[in-house]
């Protein structure tokens, strides 16, 4: 028989939102508002770095990244990411999601920063140094995810602990829109100071020297929020989740909470021995693989779906805007110029889709459940792609340029109101107590892995069939674009499908969902576990 629940465990599923519940969301979300600025800033300024380091006189157009740099600025900072994830994701499950929480925001804040510093004799080795120090910010901003999702998701009610989780995840969309308005604001700044004119007027005074000052001080400012938020993580308690069903510490774990929650609470230390007891297997044990092994399979298969598909679609951008002529040829701008208009085709986006499909997701995740909010967001990414692919032509013709906007505006808005939200929400949610950080690194991991195959994807699909690197955007256009929709509405289709290895964890508390509720024994299925064999390798 199951033992009764712990009464610091029922007092936080029952508790109605209270201020440290919002306390927590605004620390964890001024992390992911760094993190997402971070993120995505680099893209508004990697052709502010082509003018700059990469301009060829005589050539007849102004320099840009080459395709391969400018993905491996971006697989650097992936590849930093899943390190961090998988690092402390495991931390966190092993010392605390506390002790390592404010370590996080110090990597974002240096990484930041020193990538504006980014130093070299020449623009191999300023992008060199910027790869380098992008890595670290990476290391940073992916060991967020698993402790801001894990902490924040042990601190909610069942009633509210998805639209809570999301909302932290939501605060993305302010960073990315920050993100734009920096670099439209310090831009139009330095445009108005140092009037330069267009690359076919005149193509040297086109970048004026004080353009290297643009992007530098876009990169640094990322380090702003993250000092913010230092001082104030460092003072949150640890869970109470994981004080008494991973630390074993009852006592503290009922103190803690019962000054946050304002009620006494015992600490009943041997209803925390009878719960936790046998509960020492593994991530590569076979208990683990037989109540846990298709979830986890699950969660990291639907995340790096999305990973290919959501970063697929940030590159996809690029020509998008350039098709339906929001970013003029860049011969008929100066640098700084085409910086503040890359800057606002992408503020427009986040306005109008993906700033209100996370804040759906939040409003109604714990009304209509997270697999319903995935399927739903997959399967209308799945259709708008196919339809702007069949139509693409007509749809870039004049008259019609609005509407490929509308359409692939819609995209986002359901990639956010929909998996890209979700993914991040349910590793929280499912996996017991002593692997919950671990299981969610390993899965948020594989979203990243994702995004490094659909960043290098497209890096090879801007090769001409001569092997030549494409002219203007270092993308085909028209067919490339089509061609790359039908690829991502197949990828959506495979995330579909591994949805259904998901469980629902709406309404439910995290013992219920994850088995901790029943004694050490008792799987999922209500299959008895083996004990003697899960022991194989602890994780």
């Amino acid at each position: 028989m199951a033992p009764e629940k712990l009464q610091v465990l029922h007092a936080l599923d029952v508790a109605g939102t209270q201020r440290y519940h919002l306390r927590a969301v605004v620390i964890a979300g001024t992390g992911f508002f760094a993190d997402a600025y971070d993120l995505f800033c680099i893209t508004l300024v990697t052709k502010l770095l082509g003018r700059i380091y990469y301009h060829a006189p005589g050539r007849g157009e102004p320099g840009r990244l080459p395709p391969r740099l400018e993905a491996a600025i971006n697989g650097a900072t992936f590849c930093g990411m899943v390190a961090g994830q998988l690092l402390f994701g495991w931390l966190g499950d092993r010392a605390g999601r506390k002790r390592f929480y404010g370590k996080t925001v110090l990597l974002m804040a240096a990484g930041s920063f020193l990538s504006g510093l980014s130093f070299g004799n020449s623009a191999g080795g300023v992008t060199a140094t910027l790869c380098f120090f992008r890595f670290w910010l990476g290391v940073g901003v992916g060991g967020d995810y698993p402790l801001s999702a894990t902490i924040v998701a042990e601190y909610a009610s069942k009633r509210t602990r998805g639209a809570l989780v999301a909302a932290v995840f939501a605060v993305e969309g302010f960073g990315v829109l920050a993100g734009c308005i920096v670099t439209l604001v310090v831009s139009a700044t330095f445009q108005a100071r140092f009037r330069a004119p267009a690359y076919e007027e005149d193509p040297m005074a086109s970048t004026p020297k004080q353009a290297d000052y643009v992007w530098r001080i876009v990169l640094m400012a990322g380090a702003v929020p993250a000092c913010l938020t230092y001082h104030w993580r460092t003072r949150m308690p640890e869970t109470a989740r994981y004080t008494a069903l991973v630390a074993r510490d009852a006592g503290r774990a009922a103190r803690d909470m019962s000054r946050v929650l304002e009620v006494d609470i015992d600490g009943e230390p041997d209803k925390v021995e009878s719960l936790t007891r046998g509960r020492d297997y593994g991530v590569l044990s076979r208990r683990f693989a037989r109540r846990h092994g298709l979830h986890l399979l699950g969660a990291a298969a639907c995340w790096f779906v999305l990973g290919v598909v959501f970063y697929s679609q940030n590159i996809l951008q690029e020509e998008i805007f350039s098709d339906v002529k929001w970013v003029p040829k860049a011969r008929a701008m100066s640098a700084l110029e085409e910086a503040y208009r890359v800057a606002r085709a992408h503020a427009i986006i986040a306005l109008c889709g993906t700033l209100p499909g996370y804040w759906f997701t939040v409003a109604f995740v714990d009304v209509v459940g997270r697999k319903a909010i995935q399927f739903l967001g997959f399967a209308m990414m799945t259709g708008f792609m196919l339809a702007i692919a069949a139509l693409y032509d007509g749809l870039t013709s004049p008259g019609r340029r609005v509407w490929l906007v509308a359409m692939y505006t819609f995209t986002f808005f359901f990639a956010n109101f929909g998996p890209n939200s979700t993914t991040f929400i349910v590793p929280a949610e499912i996996f017991p107590a002593h692997l919950r950080a671990t299981c969610h690194g390993i899965s948020s991991a594989a979203g990243k892995a994702g995004a490094i195959v659909g960043t290098f994807g497209f890096m090879y699909a801007a090769q001409k069939a001569d092997g030549s690197e494409a002219a203007e955007t270092g993308y085909p256009s028209g067919i490339g674009v089509r061609a790359s929709l039908f690829v991502l509405a197949a990828s959506n289709v495979l995330g579909i499908l591994f949805t259904c290895l998901l469980p629902e964890p709406k309404g439910r508390s995290l013992e219920e969902v994850s088995g901790d509720h029943g004694d050490g024994g008792e799987s999922l299925n209500g299959d008895d576990a083996d004990v003697g064999d899960s022991q194989i390798v602890p994780l």
